[in-house]
């Protein structure tokens, strides 16, 4: 099919459906947290923005946890379906990290999700907010296991070889990877980014179109404070995360920075640009500042990295790839770093939320956090190839044994159900996003009965409940 392998029609597969997955847990994971903060903050100051907010959000939350939660059970059968040589392999590892992610943060995560979105008018206040803390400690324990799976992938260690299989000698090693730590922060604070810059977005959207109240003011302002804040510190963690990165994986190192050659003792520049060539193994047209390079990943003039020739070709990651999807990465991180001192400049000024020039920025920015997480995830797995655990198990030695016609037909239904039912999800949760917060959403008085209006507690009926609602009929909500 189009020149591809079956190795890589399945490589292609498993990386269509989990780039769709991925965004839907980053996102569940920042408005879980943004959830839990609005909440604290309304039952300490009682101001009405931060409940309205809080039924505005809950909404969006609840259409978005269910296509997390589907889109993830695609990605455990193709382990077994496309991938069985490598559940063979390392299975005894994680299969366990897995299933300790079902036990703790799904079960935690099921037990307080009801509470949390139909509990407002039926538990006390307290409750209710052990129930929201709950559900976001939940997404970052699920975080954390399905990270410490990955992890070891990455960095492997804690096993023995037995028989052509690994099995774990110490779970404490095996969690504790040499990369877990920068992997589970560094993704922990790119889905809060992508969560701020999608709040500040809406607010941004609405602003523009004339619609301002407090609700919508204070949804931008805290999302701008987060990308302040957050924004630079994800800088901080991606620089520590890519030394750690030099020290286990120098070839995936080499392939995002282009380099081919090793550079003596004069140090090596960090390339703007260029079009890495696998086969005539050199950066076309590159484009870089002298020693940048050895200062950003070595923190010396002089350091040194050791250039992709080094390593025998069949090791040799894909680094066309590779260096363009690290370059997007940290080009969307250093757009966000601008937009968050731009909003301070504009708050100083008091003009946050009059500066069209700004808004409209902001709106544009919406999406560039889950753009960045993608190609942080590319990044990632593409750099580790030609293994899928790094210097045990290539990915040729661990795909199913499929044959083409299979892996084409399969990928197709993907595509088409995919862009279907996510596609439908996701304009659904655009359409919630344009009909905004409500004001004084929580205190209104729920009537019932036939052909009488009310907010629904269901998300999937809160659109078109609120179209026809009486003049005269408030309603409150029990989301």
């Amino acid at each position: 099919m189009f020149g591809f392998t079956a190795l890589e029609l399945a490589r292609i597969q498993f990386g269509f459906t989990i780039s769709f997955h991925i965004i839907f847990p980053a996102i569940t994971i920042g408005l879980a947290a943004y959830l839990a903060v609005l909440e604290g903050c309304w039952l300490r100051t009682q101001r009405p923005v931060y409940r309205d907010l809080y039924h505005f959000w809950s909404k969006i939350f609840a259409v978005n946890f269910g296509m997390g939660v589907v889109s993830g059970l695609v990605m455990a059968y193709q382990f077994g379906t496309n991938w069985s040589f490598f559940s063979e392999f390392a299975g005894s590892i994680t299969g366990p990290l897995l299933t300790y992610e079902v036990l703790t943060a799904f079960f935690l995560e099921a037990g307080f999700l009801g509470v949390m979105l139909f509990g407002w008018n039926r538990v006390g206040p307290g409750l209710h907010f052990f129930a929201t803390v709950m559900v976001a400690l939940g997404t970052l324990i699920s975080a954390t296991w399905i990270l410490a799976s990955n992890s070891w992938m990455q960095t492997p260690q804690g096993y023995e070889l037995i028989n052509g299989r690994v099995v774990p000698t110490d779970w404490f090693q095996v969690i504790f990877n040499p990369s877990f730590p920068y992997r589970l922060v560094h993704m922990s604070v790119a889905a809060f980014l992508a969560t701020a810059l999608f709040v500040g977005a809406s607010g941004a959207w609405h602003l523009l179109r004339g619609r301002d109240n407090p609700a919508i003011r204070k949804m931008l302002s805290m999302a701008m404070w987060m990308l302040l804040i957050v924004a630079p510190v994800q800088a901080v963690i991606g620089d520590m995360h890519g030394i750690n990165t030099l020290k286990h994986q120098p070839a995936k190192i080499a392939a995002m920075e282009g380099h081919w050659e090793s550079h003596g003792e004069q140090g090596f520049p960090l390339l703007l640009f260029g079009l890495p060539d696998m086969e005539r193994e050199e950066t076309r047209f590159a484009v870089g500042i002298p020693r940048l390079g050895s200062l950003i990943l070595t923190h010396s003039l002089d350091g040194q990295i050791r250039g992709l020739k080094d390593f025998a070709p069949q090791d040799r990651p894909n680094a066309t790839i590779l260096f363009w999807s690290f370059r997007v990465m940290v080009g969307l991180g250093v757009l966000m770093i601008l937009l968050g001192l731009w909003s301070l400049w504009l708050r100083r000024g008091k003009r946050l939320f009059q500066s069209r020039p700004f808004l409209r920025l902001a709106l544009w920015m919406g999406p560039t956090g889950l753009v960045a997480i993608l190609a942080g995830w590319f990044t990632t797995e593409i750099g580790r190839q030609p293994w899928v655990v790094y210097g045990l198990q290539r990915t040729a030695d661990a795909v199913t044994p499929h044959n083409m016609p299979e892996l084409a037909l399969t990928l197709g239904l993907f595509v088409v159900a995919y862009f279907f039912v996510f596609g439908v999800g996701i304009a659904y949760m655009l359409r919630l996003v344009r009909k905004g917060p409500v004001t004084d959403e929580g205190t209104r008085e729920r009537q019932g009965g036939p052909g009488l209006g009310h907010t629904p507690a269901r998300p999937l009926s809160a659109i078109e409940d609120d179209d026809v609602m009486a003049p005269n009929q408030p309603a409150r909500s029990r989301s």
